[in-house]
């Protein structure tokens, strides 16, 4: 297992070193603080993304489900909507970016936490009504933007679209910073709960009769998902398509490679394995964008081709097997 680690870090490597030096041309005093911010947010994001990736389908028992099944990608889009809609698209550009990080954080969290709270409650800890209803909101919810942004003029939609993509061509070190504030405690938690996971990935029962209370297990981790798709989103933007469907398939791209690479069921391999790959996809997929295609295409599109496919590899397999 130690050789394919050494592989995905080097690979990590050749990544890092193809964003910062290729295409550079200019003042390196320049080009490597500015790139340095947004390599820093690719690496945040994309261990954001792929922890609660592995929380969600531990907890779910579910290898094909991600958190964006539970509207997080549709929530941000809608408050996008909903502030260009009453501010106008003038209005909108005018507000402070923190501001809207702190709104967009504060809300997709705290809604989070509050279907979570009810559904546990009301639901007796049922996971499988817990993600049913997260894709009922999520339906609700686009159906609501559609709605909202039907009524928008068409020259002010554009603000919309252009901003309901992951973006990473300019970073803000300012939200880098309380991205990194929100989510680095909260990835260290995941960690920290790494042997805890592995006893709650056995099921119910079995993690009863090993002394873990489930759902305690599962209210912690549902928290730390909230919090850490939360804060990439804030700071970045969906990593999808934001208009395509009920799911981003990111996370379902990074952790599947990561049980393909490193097949373990253990948390202590499978976190740093999918951690490590989404990063090598976001930064070898942005260096991609911005030096052959010449941010022709968002890079969110294409993970979402590659990801749909392996969504039906991944269930055409499971029918077969």
């Amino acid at each position: 297992m130690t050789d394919r680690f050494v592989l995905l870090a080097g690979l990590l490597i050749l990544s890092i070193l193809g964003f910062m030096t290729l295409g550079a041309e200019g003042s390196w005093s320049f080009l490597l603080p500015f790139r340095g911010a947004k390599l820093a947010a690719l690496m945040l994001v994309g261990c954001c993304l792929a922890t609660a990736t592995v929380l969600f389908q531990t907890i779910t028992g579910n290898r094909i489900l991600t958190p964006s099944v539970m509207g997080f990608d549709a929530l941000y889009v809608l408050v996008l909507t909903a502030l260009v809609f009453g501010l106008g698209a003038a209005g909108y550009a005018a507000l402070p970016g923190p501001l809207l990080f702190s709104l967009n954080m504060g809300v997709m969290t705290g809604a989070g936490l509050l279907l979570f709270a009810l559904l546990m409650r009301g639901g007796r800890g049922d996971m499988v009504r817990l993600v049913l209803t997260g894709i009922v909101l999520g339906l609700l919810i686009r159906a609501l933007t559609t709605f909202l942004q039907r009524m928008i003029d068409p020259s002010e939609f554009q603000t919309i679209q252009s901003a309901s993509f992951a973006r990473f061509t300019f970073v803000d070190r300012r939200l880098l910073a309380a991205t990194a504030l929100a989510a680095l405690p909260a990835l260290a938690l995941a960690w920290r709960m790494r042997f805890r996971l592995d006893v709650l990935a056995l099921g119910t029962e079995a993690a009863t009769g090993l002394g873990e209370p489930p759902r305690r297990g599962q209210r912690q981790a549902l928290v730390l998902i909230c919090v850490l798709v939360a804060a990439a989103t804030a700071l970045a933007g969906p990593v999808s398509t934001g208009f395509a469907g009920p799911s981003s398939f990111f996370g379902l791209v990074v952790v599947s490679l990561a049980h393909l690479v490193t097949p373990s069921p253990r948390h202590a391999v499978l976190l740093p394995s999918a951690a490590l790959i989404a990063c090598i996809v976001l930064i070898g997929g942005q260096t991609v964008m911005e030096r052959l295609l010449h941010l022709a295409t968002p890079l969110p599109v294409v993970i979402e081709l590659l990801g749909g496919l392996l969504f039906l590899f991944l269930l055409l397999r499971k029918a077969h097997g």
